[in-house]
Order: C-alpha cells, then sequence, then structure tokens
C-alpha cells in the first residue's frame, strides 16, 4: 500500500486549502480512511476519518464545522477540505488508510501511512 499525501502549503489565517491523498497497492474502497496531524513539539493528533463507503464521517472537536473529509473511490483518492484556516491548524498532514471498513480514531488503528504534507497558516 502507498499513501501520497498532497495539497499542503503557506496560507493566511481564514483561508482554506484542500488536501488530497493518492493510494494504490489495493482496492482504496475497501478500507476506512483518516487524516492526522502533527504540529511542531507536539504528538500526532486525530483529524478526521471517513467510512468506506463514505457514508460516516468523524471530526476532532477542534476541526468540526470547518473541515470536511471526503473520498472519491474511483480516483482512489481521499480529500481533506479545509476552510477558515487558524494558526493553530499549522502542523504536517497525513493521510492514513485502516485494514478495516469502519471509522477508526486512534493512529493504533491504522497501519498504512503516507509521507505527511506541510500545512502553514499565518497570522
Amino acid at each position: 500500500v502507498q499513501l501520497q499525501a498532497s495539497g499542503g502549503g503557506l496560507v493566511q489565517a481564514g483561508d482554506s486549502l484542500e488536501l488530497s491523498c493518492a493510494a494504490s497497492g489495493r482496492t482504496f474502497s475497501r478500507y476506512g480512511m483518516g487524516w492526522f496531524r502533527q504540529a511542531p513539539g507536539k504528538e500526532r493528533e486525530f483529524v478526521a476519518a471517513i467510512t468506506w463507503s463514505g457514508d460516516s464521517t468523524y471530526y476532532a472537536g477542534s476541526v468540526k464545522g470547518r473541515f470536511t473529509i471526503s473520498r472519491d473511490d474511483a480516483k482512489s483518492t481521499l480529500y481533506l477540505r479545509m476552510n477558515t484556516l487558524k494558526p493553530e491548524d499549522t502542523a504536517v498532514y497525513f493521510c492514513a488508510q485502516r485494514d478495516v471498513r469502519g471509522l477508526g480514531l486512534d493512529e493504533s488503528e491504522y497501519p498504512y501511512w503516507g509521507q505527511g504534507t506541510q500545512v502553514t497558516v499565518s497570522s
């Protein structure tokens, strides 16, 4: 399994950004997916998760209402739309894939990880 995250960059507070995660190596549509992030000096934390079918999602409280996770199974791609970005959203963002269909809220539930993409939000 290979996961390639992209779309990060330097933006100003209040701006929007969309991250993508291209998956390969096995049938993308069979597995739950998630986004995590790691800020400098902090541990990696959960951001959002989506089920194999896309019919259920879950968000960390800090991003709920601002971020949207989605998936396009035809393109084997996971997305994270981030609106109203804040300086505290600055982090390396990682996509991850589970071995099962459901939601996963902890990084231990994800055996496969992408390399991360840097998001920097200036005030």
